[in-house]
């Protein structure tokens, strides 16, 4: 049974059943909330480069992909608060689904899908505003003959290369608050996923300070009818807002050194090993014929490594890996 051969009347029933199957109207909907999503973050992302009194907006690319399908891509370059950003939407259609995909997944082999999402990363020019990445998506695998297998996934994460408590401990009290009205348990396992999920294993090393990763999210792994799973996806994507703006406003103007500078561009080379060794979404891109130029541009445009580089203790620099690079409980640090 394909997305466009189900009836809205099948939401009627209980999550158990057909209300856990989305209709053609219900993929509508999420194509028209990430359309708009990605518009609202690009107008605030652009707002903060104003402020700081920068020029730079985001310049779209819109591109149709040959298999079926397309996108929106929105870059901004050489700002003066935001050196590189990228706000992406896709929506493709997938004949053959990739490695990355059938392996984590077996019965979805043998069919054609549809993948829908916005995508971001935000790299700042001052070493004091952290970089910042969110995700949200929506897969939906059919078949002739078979109801559709769905899910959603996505999250938010920082990476600060000065970090200050306070912004870590709203990051993620933004983060407690928009899982809430899904669940006690949902932050604390979301978080942790996040914590598990960027880790440099050849490194022994956190991305940045977590956030939210969820995957496989529908009423099977959850007991989330398709309703309450595209409510948490629109949460999270306020969330990533809510959660990244104050920090701007308080960082983006603070004075900082070259020396700083430096080490901004030395962290950022760790951000590219991640993305291109272990980020689930790269590889799912590459190995799915996607559209390149989308896929990297979550990279920075300048970094920089260091061989065997050693910061002081007592710096700035060692605090960053020797306290903040950790899982840790951010909202409970007192009982730490």
């Amino acid at each position: 049974m394909t997305i466009s051969s189900i009836g809205t009347s099948d939401l009627s029933q209980n999550t158990s059943d057909k209300s856990s199957t989305p209709t053609a109207n219900d993929i509508q909907r999420v194509r028209d909330f990430l359309v708009q999503l990605q518009a609202n973050i690009c107008q605030a992302l652009e707002q903060q480069e104003a402020e700081g009194g920068g020029t730079a907006t985001f310049t779209p690319d819109d591109w149709n992909r040959p298999e079926g399908g397309g996108g929106r891509s929105c870059v901004m370059a050489e700002g003066k608060v935001i050196e590189k950003a990228g706000v992406m939407f896709s929506h493709i259609h997938i004949s053959n689904l990739p490695a990355t995909a059938t392996a984590r997944h077996p019965d979805i082999a043998g069919r054609k899908a549809q993948a829908m999402g916005v995508s971001l990363v935000v790299h700042p020019r001052n070493p004091n505003v952290p970089t910042s990445h969110a995700n949200v998506r929506l897969f939906v695998a059919e078949k002739e003959g078979e109801d559709p297998i769905w899910w959603f996934g996505g999250g938010f994460d920082l990476t600060p290369f000065y970090p200050v408590l306070e912004d870590c401990v709203h990051w993620h009290q933004v983060c407690h608050d928009l899982s809430a009205p899904f669940g006690d348990e949902v932050y604390p396992e979301f978080k942790k996923w996040c914590d598990d999920y960027f880790y440099l294993r050849h490194r022994n090393e956190q991305r940045g300070v977590g956030g939210l990763f969820y995957d496989d999210v529908n009423t099977a792994s959850r007991g989330w009818d398709f309703e309450t799973c595209f409510k948490h996806m629109q949460a999270v994507g306020q969330g990533y807002l809510d959660g990244i703006l104050p920090i701007f406003e308080k960082r983006k103007d603070l004075p900082y050194t070259e020396q700083q500078r430096e080490f901004q561009l030395y962290r950022r080379g760790r951000y590219v090993e991640y993305n291109l060794v272990y980020d689930r979404g790269t590889l799912f891109g590459l190995q799915s014929n996607g559209r390149i130029e989308s896929i990297l541009v979550s990279l920075p445009p300048l970094t920089g490594w260091q061989y065997r580089y050693e910061p002081e203790p007592g710096t700035a620099e060692y605090e960053l890996t020797d306290f903040y690079l950790k899982p840790r409980d951010w909202l409970n640090l007192d009982n730490a």
